[in-house]
């Protein structure tokens, strides 16, 4: 016997759920939303069938919410947003939306965002460096090239002798005061002598079995043969024994190269010369020459002043040690020999990679060296830098350098050894290592 009161029984709950519900629907229901409920009671029917006033139906007053759909999602049209279903993660775009990854759909192109093609990026770096590498080194050979001063025209040497294997040059520095000013000649103790000589006279044979080095003491006694005036352009007669630098003094290049022809039997290839000035703004403009003074000297006609140890020479100084002669006993000789240390070592000054590879050094030390030397018209930035190379092996022990060698004097003026030279032209000619020994 059932002892429950009649609606409580468990066999007759009818549409009734859970014990005391009031409502035709499951409690369950009414507290979650997002279950669909049933069918509304109908307008003006109570839950139980009881006579009196309508209940508002349920919910009345109430905003709609959101419902949950036979597992589907949060229904769209109840205007929740349905992010979470797409997986789509919340954060800062811009107007608010997301922020995509690499891999996720751009919301404002509508397409994958690619990853970075670091290979392709790097592929675009190096074709632009090389090709901007390319552009300047282009740029500076032809800047370099017409600056140079080719002004000596060698083809007005008459009876030359045969080339020979290799390549000579025949460098020169003159006492040229080109472009001084009264404050620039006595800062450089030059004197304020009108006209040009040579102070300084040197071959450099450049080929494959070692480098040479040949200084020629401006005081050598030679012969000045016949030559075509490079004025004139007719031919002058022979002026016998003289000092070299005379043929210089009398009708400048051409006519130094035709008397040591003469006089050696070598074919000198190509002519460079620099004067006082441009010497100096080349040693400042590279920073200075560092140089070990074996023994300290003084010049007042120079300007020398040195003691003996390893030091940095500036323009002035540098101009000092390479012209002062009244401080030697051998005058020419000893004078000969700074000028071949320091020519060497201003070479291996300007070829180091903190040089060439600094443009606000380089540059410099290109526009002052290219504007203060005179060339001839034959020469190439490759045959100039191939001396340059060809001068810093020397002082690095590559080559060999040497004075012309010397047998003896006449007038106070140096005879040559006229034996060692044909055997040293001999070796030259033929591109032999140099056996002969100079002074």
């Amino acid at each position: 016997m059932n002892d429950w009161p009649e609606g409580w029984s468990d066999d007759n709950r009818g549409a009734r759920y859970g014990r005391g519900s009031a409502g035709s629907q499951p409690e369950a229901a009414r507290v979650m939303r997002q279950v669909r409920r049933g069918p509304a009671v109908p307008p003006g029917q109570r839950s139980y069938g009881d006579p009196g006033p309508a209940a508002p139906p349920y919910g009345a007053g109430i905003p709609q919410q959101p419902s949950y759909v036979d597992g589907q999602g949060y229904d769209d049209g109840a205007g929740y947003d349905s992010g979470y279903n797409t997986g789509q993660v919340y954060g800062g775009r811009r107007g608010g939306g997301f922020i995509p990854n690499d891999n996720d759909p751009d919301p404002d192109l509508q397409h994958y965002r690619p990853r970075p093609n670091w290979r392709r990026r790097l592929k675009w770096t190096a074709i632009t460096l090389a090709t901007v590498l390319v552009v300047t080194s282009v740029a500076t050979y032809f800047w370099a090239d017409s600056k140079l001063r080719r002004e000596v025209d060698l083809s007005k040497v008459i009876d030359r002798p045969a080339s020979g294997a290799g390549t000579n040059y025949l460098i020169v520095g003159s006492d040229s005061r080109e472009g001084m000013s009264k404050a620039d000649e006595k800062k450089l103790h030059t004197g304020s002598a009108q006209g040009k000589r040579t102070d300084s006279m040197m071959i450099l044979h450049v080929g494959d079995n070692g480098d040479t080095l040949i200084s020629l003491p401006r005081d050598s006694n030679v012969t000045i043969p016949s030559f075509r005036g490079s004025t004139s352009g007719k031919i002058r007669p022979a002026m016998g024994q003289n000092k070299l630098n005379a043929a210089y003094a009398y009708d400048g290049p051409t006519l130094l190269v035709r008397t040591i022809e003469y006089n050696t039997g070598l074919h000198i290839d190509h002519y460079v010369e620099i004067g006082f000035q441009g010497f100096a703004s080349i040693v400042d403009a590279v920073g200075g020459v560092t140089i070990d003074i074996d023994k300290g000297f003084k010049d007042k006609y120079s300007g020398a002043d040195f003691k003996a140890g390893k030091q940095t020479l500036n323009g002035a100084q540098a101009l000092a040690f390479v012209r002062t002669r009244h401080a030697f006993a051998a005058s020419d000789l000893q004078r000969t020999k700074n000028q071949q240390k320091f020519l060497s070592a201003l070479a291996h000054q300007v070829a180091t990679p903190s040089t060439v590879l600094n443009p606000f050094k380089f540059y410099p030390v290109m526009g002052a060296g290219l504007d203060s030397l005179i060339v001839d018209k034959d020469m190439s930035l490759w045959d100039l830098g191939s001396m340059f190379w060809a001068m810093k092996g020397v002082q690095g022990g590559d080559g060999t350098s040497m004075n012309m060698p010397v047998s003896g004097s006449v007038g106070g003026n140096l005879v040559w050894d006229k034996a060692k030279v044909k055997t040293l032209v001999n070796e030259l000619n033929n591109d032999q290592k140099v056996t002969v020994s100079g002074n």
